[in-house]
C-alpha cells in the first residue's frame, strides 16, 4: 500500500464523510432499516449490527492495579555529565532530549475510585529512545508492601472486595498487614499524609528496585533513581481528601490536564544514587530489598537530568487506557537486578499487556518504539503494521540482518547454591527505617497526630483481633506508636478510654 493509499487522519477544521468501519458512506447514522415505518428491524443492516457489536466490545479488561490514571506527553532533557557511570545512549550527552509518555495512577482502587484516595500512585514514564523504549515503571514511595513475589495477588486481594459481600474489609486489609510485619515501612509512608498526594504534579517519583546501568568500562553499578517534584511537595489531609473525593473525584485527572492546557508545564528533577558491587555486599540494607531505602546521608543522590511533561492527549483510550509499561522495556547498557519482586515483574507486566491488548500491544501508537524489527513475531490478532511484509520469518541465508551486540555486564556477580523455597524472614532490621520515618514525621507539625488519625480511623473497622495484631507491629517500630495508636482507634471503637 503506498503512502497516497494509507488511511487518512481528519483535521477538525475539515469536514470528512460520515461511513461504517469498512468505508461505506452512511446518509442517516442514527436511523435504521426496517420493514415500514413501525415494523421490525432488518438483520442486513450492517451499520446498526457494526455499531452494536463494536459498542459491546468498546470496554478492554480494567488493570488490575493502576487501573485509574491519567497521562501526558513530554520529554528528557540531560543536564549533568554521568558519562562515567553509564553507557546509555539517552544520557550520554548533556543538552540530549527525548519524547517520552508518562501515566499517573492510584494502586488498589478500580477505574471510577477517587483519585485522592489513600493509596500509593503509579509513576510510569515510556522514553522514546533510539535504542528502544525504556521503561520507568515507578511509585511515589520509595518502597513496597512486599519483597516476596508471589505475596503480590495474595496482598492486592487484601487491598480489594471482600469476596462474599464485594465490599472493601477494613478486617482482611489490616489482618495481611499486622501478619506481615515487612511491610510496615510503606504502611508508615501510606498512612502518613504522603498517601494523599495533592496531585499528580506535587508528588515525586521512585524507582524501588535497584537496577544495574553498565560503566564505559564494562562494570556496572547498582543503582535506583528518584524524580524529584520541581512543583514541591504538597499532600491532603485525611479530611481533605476523603471531601474531595466526594466533590470532584477525579481531581488529580483534572488538574494535570488543566495544567498543561494552560501552559504551566510540570516538571521533575532526576537524580540516582549508586553503589558498586563492593560496597553493596557491605551494605547494611540489602540492596534487592523493596521494603528498605538507601539512606541519602550514606548513598547521596546525583543529579543527571530533567523531565517534564508539556502535551496533553487527543484521546484517553487511545493514548492512555491502552499505554503499557513494563520493567522489562530496557535499552543497552540497563539490566535488572537480583531484585526477586523486580525479576517476577519482568514476566508479569507483558503478560497482562498481552492479555488486555492483545501480543501485538507494541505495535499501538502510544507503544510503539521509533525503531523496531523483529520479522519473527508474526501475526496474532491486530497486527496491524504489515506484519512484516515478504520478509522472512526465520533467519533465512536470503535475508541478511545486521545484529548489533548489547554490552552485558559479566563481571562480580556469580550464583551458586541450592534451591530453596521460602520466605524472607522479618527481622530487626524491618522495623528501623520504619521507626526513622515515625521520627521524621515527628520534626515535621501535626504529622504525627494525623498519622496516628488516619491509622486509627480506618483500624476502627476491623476485628478485634486484627486491631490487637496491628498495635503490636506498631510497638515494634515504636512503642509509644503503638500505644497512641491503640489508644486512638479504640476510642474510636468504643469512645474515650482511661489514659494509661
Amino acid at each position: 500500500m503506498g503512502k497516497d493509499d494509507e488511511p487518512k487522519t481528519y483535521r477538525y477544521n475539515e469536514t470528512p464523510v460520515y461511513t461504517t468501519s469498512n468505508g461505506c458512506p452512511v446518509m442517516d447514522p442514527q436511523a435504521s432499516q426496517r420493514v415500514g415505518p413501525n415494523g421490525p428491524l432488518l438483520l442486513q443492516d450492517f451499520h446498526l449490527i457494526d455499531l452494536l457489536a463494536h459498542f459491546d466490545r468498546e470496554r478492554i479488561p480494567e488493570r488490575v492495579v493502576h487501573a485509574k490514571g491519567a497521562g501526558a506527553y513530554g520529554e528528557f532533557e540531560v543536564t549533568d555529565d554521568i558519562s562515567d557511570i553509564t553507557i546509555v545512549d539517552m544520557l550520554k550527552e548533556v543538552g540530549k532530549k527525548t519524547k517520552l509518555f508518562t501515566r499517573f495512577s492510584t494502586v488498589g482502587g478500580e477505574k471510577g475510585s477517587a483519585d485522592s484516595a489513600r493509596d500509593p500512585r503509579g509513576f510510569a514514564i515510556k522514553f522514546y529512545t533510539n535504542e528502544g523504549n525504556w521503561d520507568w515503571v515507578f511509585n511515589n514511595t520509595p518502597v513496597f508492601f512486599l519483597r516476596d513475589p508471589s505475596k503480590f495477588p495474595m496482598f492486592i486481594h487484601t487491598q480489594k472486595r471482600n469476596p462474599q459481600t464485594n465490599l472493601k474489609d477494613a478486617t482482611m486489609f489490616w489482618d495481611y498487614l499486622s501478619t506481615h510485619h515487612e511491610s510496615v515501612h510503606q504502611v508508615m509512608h501510606l498512612f502518613s499524609d504522603r498517601g494523599t498526594p495533592y496531585s499528580y504534579r506535587h508528588m515525586n517519583g521512585y524507582s524501588g528496585h535497584t537496577y544495574k546501568w553498565i560503566k564505559p568500562d564494562g562494570s556496572f553499578n547498582y543503582v535506583q533513581i528518584h524524580l524529584k517534584s520541581d512543583q514541591g511537595n504538597k499532600t491532603f489531609t485525611n479530611e481533605e481528601a476523603t471531601r474531595l473525593a466526594a466533590e470532584n473525584p477525579d481531581w488529580h485527572t483534572q488538574d494535570l490536564f488543566d495544567a498543561i492546557e494552560r501552559g504551566e508545564n510540570p516538571s521533575w528533577t532526576c537524580y540516582v544514587q549508586t553503589l558498586s558491587p563492593e560496597q553493596a555486599e557491605k551494605f547494611r540494607w540489602n540492596v534487592f530489598d523493596l521494603t528498605k531505602v538507601w539512606p541519602q546521608a550514606e548513598v547521596p543522590l546525583r543529579r543527571f537530568g530533567k523531565l517534564t511533561l508539556n502535551k496533553n492527549p487527543q484521546n484517553y483510550f487511545a493514548e492512555v487506557e491502552q499505554a503499557a509499561f513494563s520493567p522489562s522495556h530496557m535499552v543497552p547498557g540497563v539490566e535488572p537486578s537480583a531484585d526477586p519482586v523486580l525479576q517476577s515483574r519482568l514476566f508479569s507486566y507483558p503478560d497482562t499487556h498481552r492479555h488486555r491488548l492483545g501480543g501485538n500491544y507494541q505495535q499501538i501508537p502510544v507503544n510503539c518504539p521509533l525503531h523496531a524489527f523483529n520479522p519473527f513475531q508474526r501475526d496474532g490478532y491486530m497486527n496491524v503494521h504489515g506484519n512484516y511484509g515478504a520478509n522472512p520469518n526465520y533467519p533465512s541465508t536470503f535475508r541478511s540482518l545486521t545484529y548489533k551486540p548489547g554490552q552485558v555486564s559479566q563481571q562480580h556477580e556469580k550464583w551458586a547454591g541450592a534451591i530453596v523455597a521460602e520466605q524472607l524472614p522479618v527481622t530487626a532490621d524491618d522495623y528501623v527505617q520504619a521507626n526513622g520515618l515515625w521520627l521524621v514525621l515527628g520534626r515535621q507539625p501535626g504529622q504525627q497526630d494525623n498519622f496516628v488519625s488516619n491509622v486509627s480511623g480506618h483500624l476502627a473497622g476491623a476485628h478485634e483481633r486484627v486491631r490487637r495484631q496491628t498495635y503490636e507491629m506498631f510497638r515494634r517500630v515504636n512503642p509509644d506508636l503503638g500505644a497512641r495508636i491503640q489508644r486512638a482507634t479504640e476510642e474510636n471503637v468504643n469512645g474515650p478510654q482511661p489514659r494509661l
